[in-house]
């Protein structure tokens, strides 16, 4: 089934992806930034030389109003989270957020969160609520369509892939996708383990979309669903962190995620190349000293501390 359905979703998405190339071809050689068909960037790029004079974009607004406002969904450790034993912007705490911050001080501006549902941090984009938004985004070809992406910046050593969270006392009962023909799943809404759960589940009893993984989490566990569908790494450590709580990840049910989804990406709006121009740049140099995986450890440590 697994590999009927993968077949199948690269059929789809190449097709996608084809499309979107013919709409906005690459950028010429001398930009310094080049996509191929799956938007991956595959040149490098430095923040002070990297922008080729004909892009456009809010750099320069950004520089004068002296803030580079960032959108995030604040409860998906250890990547975006609050710490409420800071105050005021210092609560919003995680390896997103200090991406978020050495972008800001690179600019030479001053750096706002604005917290949102997940459901909002993109449209909030098109609305001028905000900048950028970093909220462990992964690439699909719908989001490169409408959106502005950087190259990715995060890349687990595993295999990043999509879990169904349960209950320690269903563990007999959940073994494998059939088994959820009488259940009611959720999951965090216009995620893209939403996405590939539509394409590979065909039979439960109901489908729920929640606003926040920590939702997802709590419906679980609370038992107003059977199976949570969320990223297995995030999902592993909320269950270490929260053993009290009797969710366990079904065993040998997951689906690994294809190439063109891994990296988390920054977003920005559609048509917006100063900032990504400029972001990429940052992005080359945290990769080339390992400095975001040094924060995601200790992002981690601290949201166990927390029990996140």
């Amino acid at each position: 089934m697994k590999r009927h359905y993968f077949r199948a979703a690269a059929s789809l998405i190449l097709g996608a992806a084809l499309c979107f190339c013919m709409a906005f071809p690459p950028a010429v050689a001398e930009t310094y930034y080049v996509e191929n068909e799956w938007n991956y960037v595959d040149e490098s790029m430095d923040v002070n030389h990297g922008i080729p004079d004909n892009a456009t974009g809010v750099m320069d607004r950004i520089r004068r109003k002296g803030v580079l406002r960032v959108a995030t969904e604040p409860y998906f450790p250890p990547f975006e989270f609050i710490d409420p034993e800071q105050l005021g912007p210092n609560q919003y705490v995680g390896s997103d957020m200090k991406l978020a911050a050495l972008i800001a001080e690179k600019l030479g501006v001053e750096l706002e969160i604005v917290p949102m549902e997940f459901t909002q941090v993109l449209p909030a984009l098109t609305e001028n609520q905000c900048d950028l938004t970093i909220s462990a985004i992964s690439f699909t070809p719908s989001r490169a369509s409408s959106y502005t992406m950087s190259k990715g910046y995060y890349f687990p050593e595993t295999m990043s892939s999509t879990s169904f969270i349960i209950r320690e006392e269903d563990r007999e009962k959940i073994t494998c996708i059939e088994d959820l023909a009488d259940k009611t799943l959720v999951t965090k809404s216009t995620s893209l383990h939403e996405a590939l759960a539509t394409k590979q589940i065909f039979r439960y009893k109901e489908f729920r979309r929640v606003s926040s993984v920590q939702a997802v989490y709590e419906a679980v566990r609370k038992g107003r669903a059977d199976a949570g569908i969320v990223d297995t790494e995030t999902a592993t450590n909320y269950i270490r962190n929260n053993q009290d709580a009797g969710l366990i990840l079904a065993d040998n049910m997951s689906f690994s995620m294809e190439e063109q989804y891994l990296g988390h990406r920054i977003v920005a709006k559609k048509g917006e190349l100063q900032l990504i121009y400029f972001v990429n740049g940052v992005i080359d140099e945290i990769l080339e000293d390992g400095m975001y995986t040094k924060w995601v450890e200790e992002a981690q440590a601290r949201a166990t501390e927390l029990g996140k």
